[in-house]
């Protein structure tokens, strides 16, 4: 049996409403732009895909981030220096405190999924850099029409890419 839920869509967020959300959490002004050319990730190269769902177990929306923005999210919002960042980006894979950072930084990021009459999403699971996301889920990132694709710049940092994928 359907409920009402099924049929209402997980909004999207907008350009603005990323920027404040992520200028908010890593304590420094960042600069979005939206590009148009979707970031559905790449394993090879490091990418961080997020699961959000709702209270139902069902899949809702997926976030996904190329390496630079995984470890800058992840030193920016722990106050660790660029210089970790480099080093996380160089090796191609995240220290332990660096992927719990950017699990905090994802979990936040699920505000951006809530609003008033739409089912609450939560996250649910994040497959970090040098990990191999479910196929369910890597299919997800592909998905074209409700998204938002990010190019973001870290200031101190640099500039990495974000992509947040409604699905349902």
């Amino acid at each position: 049996m359907s409920t009402a839920s099924e049929w209402v869509l997980t909004p999207v967020p907008t350009p603005l409403d990323a920027r404040e959300l992520l200028s908010g959490l890593l304590g420094r002004e960042v600069a979005v732009q939206q590009v148009s050319s979707a970031f559905v990730g790449d394993v090879g190269a490091g990418t961080t895909y997020a699961v959000y769902q709702d209270d139902q177990a069902r899949t809702r929306a997926v976030a996904v981030m190329d390496l630079k923005m995984s470890a800058y999210a992840g030193a920016a919002i722990g106050l660790m220096p660029v210089g970790a960042a480099e080093i996380a980006i160089e090796e191609a894979d995240l220290p332990p405190v660096m992927k719990e950072n950017l699990y905090e930084v994802l979990n936040v990021l699920a505000a951006l999924l809530n609003a008033p009459d739409c089912p609450h999403v939560k996250l649910t699971s994040v497959t970090h850099v040098g990990g191999s996301p479910e196929a369910e889920v890597a299919a997800h990132a592909t998905a074209v029409g409700r998204r938002l694709d990010l190019e973001v710049a870290v200031p101190q940092f640099g500039t990495g890419r974000l992509s947040i994928v409604g699905l349902k």
